[in-house]
């Protein structure tokens, strides 16, 4: 049996509700009531009460570098993880010729980023996946002296692949030095462990397996993707404006350091203060604990799903297994429209059905899905 590790009842709605779609929505923790009480005193107090918050996001950003491994003050809040991957296209120095390189099962912020440099002869190129599995050495073999960065998902949105990003890094630094490393962790960042600090940039999403909501985007970049990635966007907060200038403006001045360097205006603060609570759950249980029960609850969802006949494209490997399992269906938005109307939530559209078990979630969960499965499907 496996058993919740986080118990259903400490998020709100969930009552009567199997709910497995944190791979695209994240149910509400019921303690972010008070965060939220908290962060309006903190905004009505003045100066004192901005400090305080901002005190608690740095909280927050020491919290997300014990969960990914890496320095803090590398770690910056994007607005989304969209922007992540932009902030890097638009900041390389790009020559004709040069490339990139993702797959072709890619989620489109990871994929599309780059659309506007081909016009400056800029390559994108789209590995094939083979039968729904992204191959770690397939992506190697495309990247060249003039691959400029290779950009993938960590775990795919679409069939719950979680790449071997340590092997992809060690293999991109023997072949390639040159070539920055971009991954957008959202689908693994809080139900897999994550190894950032093999990235040059690591983004994720908060409102999915990290619990929080939209609005921020933690995003790791290495000293040396620093180091080659030009400024692109600048507002008082992250240029050395206060206090050397004073009321007049000058003109030059200095972009600031990482981390305040990757935020030009103020950050979605009480996204942050969200985050800081849900992190605190999840780092109280360990990365580790948390991947093993997303992996228990995958493998338990697999079998029953084959024992129905479905077509599983989620990799049976427990090495590759997240916490998203995934199977073919060509109606798959009516699926999900069915099983909802028993209160079974799980997230179907192009042509597949996402079935997403994080730590909230038991074994009588996977069980009910697949009874209802069998009504409905």
């Amino acid at each position: 049996m496996i058993r919740p590790l986080i118990e259903p009842a400490d998020f709100v709605g969930l009552e009567g509700v199997t709910h497995l779609c944190t791979g695209g929505e994240a149910p509400w923790l019921r303690e972010f009531d008070a965060v939220h009480a908290e962060f309006g005193r903190l905004k009505s107090g003045g100066l004192a009460g901005r400090a305080e918050i901002y005190r608690r996001g740095e909280v927050c950003r020491g919290a997300m570098g014990r969960l990914w491994g890496v320095v803090p003050e590398h770690i910056g809040f994007m607005p989304s993880a969209a922007e992540g991957m932009n902030w890097l296209a638009r900041g390389v120095a790009w020559r004709a010729g040069d490339n990139i390189v993702t797959d072709n099962l890619e989620f489109p912020s990871v994929a599309y980023a780059w659309r506007q440099l081909e016009a400056r002869g800029v390559e994108v190129r789209m590995v094939p996946h083979r039968e729904w599995r992204v191959h770690e050495a397939d992506l190697l073999d495309a990247v060249d002296e003039r691959t400029r960065v290779l950009a993938v998902s960590q775990v795919s949105f679409y069939t719950g692949q979680n790449l071997d990003i340590a092997a992809l890094a060690e293999g991109l630094r023997s072949r390639w030095t040159d070539c920055l490393f971009a991954v957008d962790s959202t689908h693994a960042s809080g139900v897999v462990e994550v190894p950032a600090a093999v990235t040059d940039l690591c983004v994720s999403s908060s409102y999915k397996w990290l619990l929080a909501t939209h609005g921020t985007a933690p995003c790791y970049v290495s000293e040396r993707a620093s180091d080659r990635v030009t400024d692109s966007t600048f507002g008082w907060h992250n240029l050395s404006v206060w206090p050397p200038q004073g009321a007049e403006r000058a003109p030059t001045v200095e972009v600031k350091p990482m981390p305040e360097r990757l935020e030009p205006g103020n950050p979605a603060m009480v996204v942050i203060l969200f985050l800081e609570r849900a992190l605190r759950r999840l780092i109280e249980l360990g990365p580790g604990l948390i991947q093993d029960h997303a992996r228990d609850l995958s493998e338990r969802l697999e079998s029953g799903l084959l024992a129905r006949g479905r077509t599983v494209i989620s990799p049976s490997e427990r090495e590759a297994r997240s916490g998203n399992t995934c199977f073919l269906e060509g109606d798959a938005a009516g699926l999900t429209r069915r099983l909802a109307g028993q209160n079974v939530l799980v997230w179907g559209e192009y042509g597949r059905v996402r079935v997403s078990g994080h730590l909230y979630n038991s074994s009588a969960d996977v069980d009910r899905f697949l009874e209802v499965l069998d009504g409905v499907g």
